[in-house]
């Protein structure tokens, strides 16, 4: 039925085929805006798409390209407040980075980050106090500051339970300004590799050992960079790719 509608140009009745069973994510409200779009119907377009939005306004996901659609039209008409609204109660909802990414975008484009993201932050630390965890699992509170260079609070935050993938993204961020505090996470996530093997678990403790040595570096101790990988070379000397690596950084 929907290709003969479509072969026929009936955007009405297509429109009334799709509306008889819309689905939770709002993607069905988003085909119906799209098919009234091309038909020069742009208001009747933008009011489903709105739609959509307000009937799933209590999903934690939703068809993310229904909010982009709407923000799109609301940014193209100039409503730009609008679309800090629709990325602001998406944030809330969903409480993932790339939500968080988006609100920020909107926000700035208005000039009204500053309140956005306290208000935003003020939430996440709700979540990571409660223990709540993002798709990678870590705090998105941390994957927040991080994505905003926000270093120094993210140290404070660091603690409070991210991941290694988190700690090792803030060591990387450190290792000029805190050089000390990086450098031990650099070592702990060392010390976590000592037991499995494999050339992937290699590769990854010779990137964590360079982190490293440029903290040795900056806080002008290379010798014990130096006395710490004999150690390592004596503890894991039957590992010959690991030694082939070491090797090919002359460590």
């Amino acid at each position: 039925m929907e290709r003969l509608l479509k072969a026929e140009g009936d955007v009405d009745a297509l429109v009334t085929l799709y509306a008889k069973d819309l689905v939770p994510s709002g993607s069905t409200h988003l085909r119906i805006a799209e098919e009234l779009d091309p038909a020069g119907r742009e208001d009747e377009a933008l009011a489903w798409a709105e739609r959509g939005l307000r009937d799933t306004a209590e999903e934690v996901h939703i068809d993310g390209l229904l909010a982009d659609y709407v923000c799109d039209r609301y940014a193209r008409a100039g409503r730009t407040a609008e679309a800090v609204i629709v990325r602001r109660d998406r944030f809330r909802m969903e409480r993932s980075l790339a939500a968080y990414q988006q609100l920020r975008t909107a926000a700035q484009g208005v000039d009204c980050w500053e309140s956005e993201r306290e208000a935003a932050l003020a939430i996440l630390r709700e979540d990571a106090r409660k223990g709540s965890r993002g798709g990678y699992g870590g705090p998105v509170l941390m994957d927040a500051l991080l994505d905003d260079d926000d270093v120094d609070a993210a140290w404070l935050e660091a603690a409070g339970g991210a991941d290694d993938r988190q700690g090792q993204r803030l060591a990387e961020l450190s290792r000029q300004a805190r050089p000390a505090d990086a450098l031990a996470v650099y070592l702990r996530l060392v010390e976590q590799l000592k037991g499995p093997t494999g050339d992937r678990v290699y590769e990854r403790m010779a990137w964590l050992l360079l982190g490293a040595r440029d903290c040795h570096r900056v806080l002008g101790t290379l010798d014990e960079f130096a006395a710490y990988v004999s150690a390592l070379r004596v503890e894991l000397k039957r590992r010959r790719k690991l030694m082939t690596i070491l090797d090919q950084h002359r460590w």
